[in-house]
């Protein structure tokens, strides 16, 4: 997996060859023909791998800091030398191709299922309005970290990181992500 994900930020999807993984990773090259008969799988392998790699959740019993600490970790991770141009090679390989768009999908279910807990327990606590969408605040959280890193160029650093968990958390607390109960959206 780190010979594929080297490979990856270094060649693009479109350039990654098995064979060279293969080279990377000092294996022969039917070991990985065998096991990712394509690219796609292999990418796919890759996304889950980095899915299950990824750093658990922090439970600090405050909604505020549990956003805060899951900006930071987005942030981190794009900031991240590789990490960055790993995701940056993945989410275009995702725009041409459905099986990586699937395994892109998988990756952040993952990822949105390990932190939604943080948003469950705030509503359970009254942080939160009852029937608050506890996988959509989180999306709201990266949602603007991942646009600066896709689409604007503009920087991601720990300021960046609190102002979207403030506004998700700004968000939840009016209610916007209530979906059902008295008072849905």
């Amino acid at each position: 997996m780190e010979a594929a994900g080297d490979a990856l930020v270094e060649h693009g999807f479109h350039g990654l060859d098995l064979a060279d993984v293969a080279r990377r990773a000092n294996v022969g090259k039917t070991t990985v023909y065998r096991r990712w008969s394509t690219v796609t799988g292999l990418v796919a392998d890759l996304l889950e791998d980095m899915a299950e790699q990824s750093v658990a959740r922090t439970d600090t019993g405050n909604v505020s800091d549990d956003l805060r600490a899951n900006a930071h970790l987005v942030v981190e991770t794009l900031t991240d030398p590789r990490q960055g141009a790993l995701f940056k090679a993945v989410i275009a390989a995702a725009t041409c191709d459905d099986r990586t768009t699937q395994a892109l999908n998988r990756f952040y279910v993952t990822r949105i299922e390990e932190w939604a807990p943080c948003v469950e327990a705030a509503v359970s606590r009254g942080e939160l309005p009852a029937g608050t969408d506890a996988r959509e605040v989180i999306r709201a959280v990266s949602a603007p970290l991942y646009y600066r890193l896709l689409a604007s160029g503009d920087p991601l650093d720990e300021a960046t990181a609190d102002r979207a968990a403030a506004a998700a958390e700004a968000a939840a607390r009016a209610g916007a992500y209530v979906v059902d109960g008295p008072g849905a959206r």
